[in-house]
């Protein structure tokens, strides 16, 4: 661990929500971000999307994509208690922030293959849900772990639906996509990384290609 990175403890994570998570894979947390920030947030969304050019690499079709990783609220966000706990209990050992952007389904868009994320390594994703989601406006659909067959098989996938302001925790290597915007309402969210301090090095020579700005100064310990 570099001498240069700030130490940030990461409280435990609440032994029902710990059982769950180890269960499932995944973590919904219902009502997480204080609803005064979650204004902002939006606006942070909406003002950190621009043209295809801002982006190093291209972005998928389809969707609308913001940079968001400047904005103070945003970056409080990513540092929620329970969500630092999450991802603490899955990482296991000491962790950084690698990225934070934003991503909403275009209506009558958005539909992913069921896919993994961090296959072949450890790493854990987490969506902010910024509109109210659900089968009709894209929301995220899942294969809890003890359902994965090993293989992609969408008639065993859960779509999720809750409230602006919720949190998903899920480890990236678990079976998940987002679902066809069929309503066209909004649903933004941001997405975010988490990795083992062990992967900073890798993360920190493709800064530019992912578009990462903030610091990442801090290296959560559990």
């Amino acid at each position: 661990m570099s001498d240069t990175l700030t130490p940030a403890k990461v409280a435990p994570l609440r032994p029902d929500m710990a059982a769950a998570l180890d269960r499932d894979g995944y973590l919904l947390l219902r009502g997480a971000v204080p609803e005064a920030w979650r204004a902002a947030l939006r606006e942070a969304f909406d003002d950190g999307v621009g043209t295809p050019d801002q982006w190093a690499a291209p972005r998928s079709p389809g969707w609308r994509h913001a940079l968001v990783d400047l904005d103070p609220v945003v970056l409080r966000t990513c540092r929620l208690p329970p969500l630092l706990a999450a991802a603490g209990r899955m990482l296991g050992g000491p962790f950084f922030l690698a990225q934070v952007e934003g991503r909403e389904p275009l209506a009558d868009a958005g539909h992913q293959p069921l896919h993994r994320d961090g296959a072949g390594q450890k790493a854990v994703a987490a969506l902010v849900f910024l509109d109210p989601y659900g089968p009709d406006n894209g929301a995220t659909r899942l294969v809890p772990r003890p359902l994965d067959p090993g293989r992609p098989d969408e008639a065993l996938a859960q779509v999720l639906a809750g409230e602006a302001g919720d949190v998903l925790v899920f480890d990236a290597d678990l079976l998940h996509g987002a679902t066809r915007n069929r309503s066209g309402a909004r649903r933004r969210s941001l997405l975010l990384s988490f990795k083992p301090e062990r992967d900073r090095a890798n993360e920190e020579a493709c800064r530019a290609v992912r578009n990462v700005r903030m610091a990442r100064s801090e290296v959560f310990v559990v």
